[in-house]
């Protein structure tokens, strides 16, 4: 028998709507992932080639949700979060231009800023490139809709970058291997060039 919670977000104008999913993909946008979309990602789909995904980038709900999640936890006393909060603010204007670019195909991102930050444990900086506010919804709306894909097809013992999962739980699963008397190497290299 499997597993099955019930995840519950608000909407705008619509209440509570709750899904009865495995706890497993319990962190997938509601917006875009329905229970049906999730069981077929757990079974597998036919051809393993998911088609129509691009109406769910531009779903409203979707970019709604994308502008949530970009500007959370933005300091506002920084420039960055100051950008973030007035697109925040601005979105019920700006979001159905994004949505209808998108639509269209018309959308361009638009070039990233270089930013030069400290590279730690040195005197040297290492650039950084700072996508518009725009392009970062954008990113996030595919992350939103692309995410669960490529998670499913990860393998179990992978950390890196996943959501839900990190370098302490690496760690924890390392400590389990070798208290059951596995020994593990563990070879970092790093290129320049």
């Amino acid at each position: 028998m499997k597993r099955v919670m019930t995840v519950e977000r608000r909407r705008a104008g619509r209440g509570k709507q709750g899904r009865e999913i495995p706890p497993r993909w319990g962190w997938t946008e509601a917006a875009v992932w329905t229970e049906r979309m999730l069981a077929t990602l757990e079974r597998g789909i036919k051809g393993g080639k998911w088609y129509s995904l691009h109406d769910k980038v531009w779903k409203m709900e979707n970019l709604q949700r994308a502008v949530a999640k970009v500007t959370t936890g933005k300091s506002p006393k920084s420039a960055d979060g100051r950008r973030c909060r007035r697109y925040a603010e601005q979105s019920a204007k700006r979001l159905p231009q994004l949505q209808r670019s998108i639509q269209s195909g018309e959308y361009q991102p638009k070039p990233v800023q270089r930013v030069w930050i400290p590279k730690p444990g040195s005197k040297e900086l290492r650039p950084l490139g700072v996508p518009v506010v725009e392009d970062r919804v954008v990113q996030m709306a595919l992350r939103n809709v692309l995410e669960p894909i490529y998670e499913h097809s990860f393998a179990h013992h992978s950390y890196g970058f996943r959501p839900g999962r990190g370098a302490k739980d690496a760690l924890r699963r390392v400590q389990q291997l070798l208290w059951a008397g596995k020994t593990w190497v563990v070879l970092r290299q790093h290129t320049t060039g």
